[in-house]
């Protein structure tokens, strides 16, 4: 059977202390122009071993289920990416359901950002640069690089870095452990390699935020933040500042290289990172009443986009609907009809039981933003909530063939394909869901089960026995690779 347990992943991980130290969540040097790691670890070798990894990513660490921020960090990753030095850009992104702040790269394109991470910076620039920094991670291919230096252990090796970012990522506290266990087992000449790595993906990061027309000093500005921040914690620092050591002639570096650089006329900067910023701190507050208080204080001393949304959330998050729309109708025209408070709006809507009109109102939102993830999500939840299964059965579906790797729309299309009594449907879902998840021993159980359902068509038979031969290879290609 193949199962990945805390227990497993922290146990590998010890046993790869000194290699996993400068390698937990990214490093390793030399640009991409005649790249000899390929003869070591191939481009696609590094994909495959990425998308397999994050299906025990998906199944082992709780998962941001807010398509909002989803959707704004990846429009910002999007705006990155072009003009980053990655050359394969199949990426795809995982925000995580964790306050601590911390950011990942995997090879094969996997990029993760803690929703702690955006509480932690304090404009959009310094978001962006710790995405840049992952993102030259990749393009430097700093994984297959450290491969090259001890060929012999690589299996073993690479298996125990990613277990290192996974434990990190699903348990804060576990995480903590075995990072700092490492550290304290990692020798001087392993943390030069890293230093050296980290000064290359600060540098073409950088490079990345000017061409994206990003200023290319919110990069020290987040490292000073970081550093600060440190000494709250004593001797347990969050996993950032282990994986990524943050100096003082590392900012020093950082600022005289951002002094040489251009920095951009004008802004593009929006309120869309405020607005996100306080839907984190909402989620990440110690209670519902504790937010709402603090907002309530907050909006009381200075009317701002952030306080305002903020606040709104916060009466939603107490069930104080009628605080939410207030807060609402007296926020100006401009953020009043941004689409993140109008979504806000109709999410409170869901909340109170009223479907028909969190349905009317996600209606109207797609028509303005027809192509929207997190607008046809809602509508989704809208159109089941208000008891029209079919329809929401054919935006589910829709989604799903969109966003194919995006296990919680699977999971939400077997819950709804089970309250329209598809038995079938239920089970196709739910194998999807348990594929993405590295679940595969129960895949394997939910194909069992369909092909037992009385008078099962031709069409769904032959899907089952395709189904059942994927799972089959999948779960023998990550026995060989985990």
């Amino acid at each position: 059977m193949l199962k990945f347990t805390a227990a497993k992943i922290i146990m590998l991980g010890l046993l790869l202390l000194p290699y996993q130290a400068s390698n937990a969540t990214e490093n390793y040097n030399l640009p991409l122009l005649n790249d000899g790691t390929s003869s070591i670890v191939s481009l696609d070798a590094e994909y495959r071993l990425g998308r397999n990894w994050a299906r025990i990513l998906r199944g082992q660490a709780p998962m941001l289920d807010d398509p909002i921020t989803y959707q704004y960090l990846e429009d910002l990753l999007w705006r990155l990416l072009p003009n980053s030095q990655v050359q394969d850009r199949r990426l795809e992104l995982f925000v995580l359901a964790n306050p601590s702040f911390n950011a990942f790269a995997v090879p094969g394109g996997v990029i993760g950002v803690h929703g702690g991470l955006i509480q932690a910076a304090e404009s959009e620039g310094e978001l962006a640069s710790v995405i840049a920094h992952e993102l030259a991670h990749l393009s430097q291919r700093h994984y297959a690089q450290r491969l090259e230096e001890e060929r012999r252990n690589r299996p073993l090796m690479l298996a125990g870095v990613l277990a290192g970012i996974l434990v990190a990522a699903a348990d804060t506290q576990g995480g903590m452990a075995v990072l700092s266990s490492t550290m304290g087992a990692t020798t001087q000449n392993q943390l030069a390699f890293s230093r050296r790595n980290e000064q290359e993906a600060d540098r073409v990061g950088m490079q990345t935020l000017v061409n994206t027309g990003i200023d290319p000093h919110t990069m020290p500005q987040m490292f000073t933040r970081l550093q600060r921040t440190y000494q709250f914690y004593g001797q347990r620092p969050p996993e950032f500042l282990l994986t990524h050591p943050v100096t003082e002639s590392r900012i020093a570096d950082s600022l005289n290289r951002a002094s040489q650089m251009p920095r951009p006329q004008h802004s593009t900067t929006g309120i869309e990172f405020s607005l996100i910023k306080a839907r984190m701190d909402v989620q990440f507050a110690d209670s519902a009443d504790a937010a709402l208080r603090v907002f309530r204080n907050a909006l009381e001393a200075n009317a701002t986009a952030y306080n305002r949304y903020g606040l709104m959330l916060a009466a939603i998050a107490n069930n104080d609907f009628p605080l939410a729309e207030r807060t609402r109708t007296e926020m100006p025209a401009s953020l009043r009809q941004h689409p993140y408070v109008e979504l806000s709006r109709a999410e409170a809507l869901l909340k109170s039981e009223r479907p028909a009109d969190a349905e009317a109102a996600t209606r109207n939102l797609l028509s303005l933003y027809p192509g929207s993830r997190p607008v046809r999500s809602l509508h989704a939840r809208a159109l089941r909530s208000n008891g029209k299964l079919n329809e929401a059965l054919r935006e589910y579906k829709s989604l799903t063939r969109t966003y194919p790797t995006d296990a919680l729309l699977w999971f939400q299309l077997a819950e709804t394909e089970g309250l329209a009594g598809n038995t079938l449907g239920v089970h196709e879902a739910r194998i999807e869901y348990f594929m993405l998840t590295a679940q595969l021993d129960r895949a394997l159980k939910q194909i069992e089960y369909a092909r037992k359902a009385k008078g099962l068509p031709p069409a769904a038979s032959s899907r089952l026995d395709q189904r059942e031969q994927e799972a089959i290879a999948l779960r023998q290609e990550m026995k060989a690779q985990f």
